[in-house]
This record gives C-alpha cells, sequence and structure tokens, in this order.
C-alpha cells in the first residue's frame, strides 16, 4: 500500500497511507484530517519500543562521546556494570570429585528451553494431522461410548460445524467413516459404489462449503458388508480377492467421481493398489491420489472404531488378509508391492505399537509415510487422563511427536482437533 512518511514537530515519524490511517510513530491516529481540515493532535514527546514486558531500568546518560568512551576504555576504566554471579552453591552432603575429563557434554545443548527449541529435531503442527469423522444419516450426532469425545456425525449438520471448528486451527484434511444403515448391507458391499449414498453425498457437500478441503475417503467393503469383513465372503469363510477387488474399483470411482482427493485402500486384498490406479485413469481422475494401507495388521486396538460404525464381523476374524502383528520384513513386501502399484502414500496402522515399522517405511521409501493412530491408542489414552493415571494432554502430545519422530508425515488421529488447539494455544 502506498504511503508517504514526514517528521513532525516532536522528530517523530508521521506515516499517511491510503487506508485512511495516520501514524505517529507507531501509534496510529484517526483524527488528524477529516475533509481537508486539520485538528491539532497531541503527541508523545518519546517513543519507546520494548522487546519484553520487562521494565527496563533507566540510565543516566555521561555526555561522552564515542572517541572519549573508547579512550577511557583503553586506559584500564571501563564502565560499571553488573556483577559477575556468585556460583551456585551445591547442597549439603553433595560429595566434593574432581571434573570428568569429557569432550563432548550432550547435556550443554539442553540446559535452557531456548536452546532446546533450537536444537529440536521433530516438529509436529496441526498440517500434520488427517481428522478422522464419523458421519451417519441422522440429523443429530450420537456420542461413541468408548470413544470418549467422538461422535457418529450428521452429515448436513454436525459434520460441517465439526469442519469449520479443524479449519479455525489449522486442519485441512479429513477422512471419512460412514455408519450405513443395516438395510442397506449385504454379502457383495454393492451399496460401496452408490454414487447417491452416504459418502459421496457427504464428499460433495463439503466440496461445495470448502473448495480447498482434503478429503480422504476409506476404500473397503467392512461398512457396507452384512458379514463385517472387508471383502466378499464365500460360504466356506473364506475372504474372496480377486471379486472384492472389482468391487473396491467401483467404490474409488464414485468416490472420485463425488470429489474426493485421496481414495485409501484398507482392505488389505493383494493386487487392488493397481487396479484402483488402472481403473481411477480409465475414468479420467488421473489426479486423484491413492494411499494405500500397506501395513494394516490384525490388531487388538481396533475394537472402539468397530462399535462406532457397527462393522464388527458377523463371524470368524481378519488374520488372514490383515497383517500379522509379530512380522516386521513382511511390510516391505507390501510396501514394494504397493509402491510398485502406483500408490501415491503409504499407511501404517495402528501407529504406536508399530514404530518400529513406520521408521522401517520410512528409511526404504521415498513416498510420503502416513500413520494411523487407531481408536484404541486414542480411548486408552482419554481413559488414562479420566482417572487421573496420566497426564492427557501432556501424553497426546507426546505420542503424536513419537509417531512424526519415526518417520510420519501425516497422522490419522481421533486427537486432532484437540491436539491443534494445543498447538496454537487455544484454551477451551
Amino acid at each position: 500500500m502506498a504511503s508517504t512518511i514526514s517528521v513532525g514537530t516532536s522528530n517523530l515519524p508521521v506515516t499517511k497511507n491510503l487506508n485512511g490511517w495516520t501514524y505517529v510513530g507507531l501509534r496510529p491516529v484517526t483524527n488528524l484530517k477529516v475533509n481537508n481540515v486539520r485538528f491539532p493532535v497531541k503527541r508523545p514527546t518519546s517513543m519507546v519500543i520494548q522487546a519484553s514486558n520487562e521494565k527496563e531500568g533507566s540510565v543516566k546518560s555521561s555526555g561522552l562521546s564515542i572517541e572519549e568512551c573508547e579512550a577511557a576504555v583503553v586506559a584500564g576504566n571501563p564502565p560499571s556494570a553488573p556483577p559477575v554471579p556468585p556460583k551456585p552453591v551445591s547442597p549439603a552432603g553433595t560429595p566434593v570429585v574432581s571434573s570428568l575429563p569429557l569432550a563432548r557434554r550432550p547435556r550443554r545443548n539442553r540446559k535452557s528451553a531456548v536452546l532446546r527449541a533450537s536444537f529440536q529435531e521433530t516438529q509436529l503442527s496441526p498440517a500434520n494431522f488427517v481428522l478422522p469423522l464419523f458421519i451417519h444419516e441422522g440429523e443429530e450426532d450420537t456420542p461413541i461410548g468408548a470413544m470418549p469425545g467422538c461422535y457418529r456425525l450428521g452429515w448436513r449438520h454436525g459434520l460441517l460445524e465439526e469442519v469449520y471448528k479443524a479449519r479455525d486451527v489449522g486442519i485441512n484434511s479429513v477422512v471419512l467413516f460412514p455408519k450405513i444403515p443395516d438395510a442397506l448391507k449385504t454379502p457383495t458391499g454393492d451399496e460401496a459404489y452408490n454414487d447417491n449414498g452416504l459418502v459421496p453425498r457427504t464428499i460433495r457437500l463439503l466440496k461445495d462449503k470448502y473448495l480447498d478441503l482434503a478429503i480422504y475417503t476409506d476404500v473397503a467393503l467392512d461398512p457396507y458388508s452384512s458379514d463385517g469383513h472387508d471383502g466378499i465372503v464365500r460360504e466356506d469363510g473364506v475372504i474372496l480377492n480377486d471379486e472384492t477387488v472389482h468391487q473396491l474399483c467401483k467404490q474409488a470411482v464414485s468416490q472420485a467421481r463425488a470429489g474426493a482427493d485421496v481414495v485409501s485402500p484398507s482392505d488389505m486384498m493383494d493386487g487392488r493398489v493397481g487396479a484402483i490406479r488402472e481403473a481411477l485413469d480409465a475414468e479420467g481422475f488421473q489426479h486423484v491420489s491413492i494411499m494405500s494401507y500397506t501395513a494394516k495388521y490384525a490388531s487388538a486396538f481396533y475394537g472402539p472404531f468397530r462399535e462406532a460404525l457397527d462393522s464388527q464381523p458377523r463371524s470368524g476374524d481378519k488374520k488372514t488378509y490383515q497383517m500379522n502383528p509379530a512380522n516386521y520384513r513382511e511390510a516391505l513386501v507390501e510396501s514394494h508391492e504397493d509402491e510398485a502399484e502406483g500408490a501415491d502414500i503409504l499407511l501404517v496402522k495402528p501407529a504406536l505399537p508399530y514404530l518400529d515399522v513406520i521408521r522401517l517405511l520410512r528409511d526404504q521409501s521415498s513416498l510420503p509415510i502416513a500413520a494411523y493412530q487407531v481408536s484404541g491408542e486414542y480411548s486408552m489414552i482419554k481413559a488414562g487422563g479420566v482417572l487421573k493415571m496420566i497426564d492427557e494432554e501432556k501424553v497426546m502430545m507426546e505420542s503424536l511427536m513419537c509417531i512424526r519422530r519415526a518417520g510420519a508425515d501425516v497422522i490419522l488421529t481421533y486427537f486432532a482437533l484437540q491436539a491443534a488447539r494445543s498447538l496454537c494455544g487455544v484454551k477451551i
């Protein structure tokens, strides 16, 4: 904005600019000129700019020139300064020992808050969070008993409010998980690719309200399956791989058509990343990213999530397609396949119990790494906080920092809103 600077009678700079304000020193004044009529303004006779709130003591000028001050120092008469502080006294009984002959003392870089902040290796910000959102067809928000503070949100009501609150503290990425009416669930999960289903409608609504919002979606059949599995279940209990992938491709295309930015196959079927990439490209959705649930373990930490979506398997478990928690190298097999098939992001789930796997993928791949701090991790921290066994906020922030330190670029976490508010200094 154009402005002019002149000097008033008090030798303070006066700045006039086009926004209608006039500044004397650093203080805006609005009544200097109205319709070319000038009014007297009482101006300050001095201006002090302080870098802190501490009140500085006044120093009386000696009136000496620079040359005279330098000559006094050369002559051995430097000006007075505060005395050297006394050496702190150790408590009574402290042994008197010789100093250890250490060339390097790492504690030197940890001795003050300023130094600790200067040398912090891992940074955490709201931009690292993806907020999971549970949605349903109702208009009221329904609390989830096993996940304190989390709700099934009405897709036209509570959802928009929650996204608004998230964006207000710097979170601009969300991932959607639908609670589907039982009457729409079938063995083949056909509702998953209904273009007017709950998820596509929600995507269109969010994009209409928040065009720049990054929307991740879940690609799997378990919310839509009457069997509660991520794939089609044969009568002998076998989860059909290729037939399931066929359904997942149609689901991913439907979500992309609605406006999804990132589709996220969480099913763990073999070959689904390549098939989804091909299906998306064939429909003109080359710009839509794939975040593959690369290392998704058959974990006991998922319990509260299944309550939230009412998607508990009707029979059996998910161990024939989700990974064995005892396996480490197998994650490399999955990551190499997903990367070769066209994945854009690799995800590890759960997060905190699998920090070693996050680090493994970070070291082995140049792709972005995501981690999912799952419902069981969230609920345990919440429960510990309620019981006063831990400091909930400190443990929350430490756990998220650990996931980042292990190598995760983004974190899917139910703590996203609470953690972002903490990082922004917002108190509830």
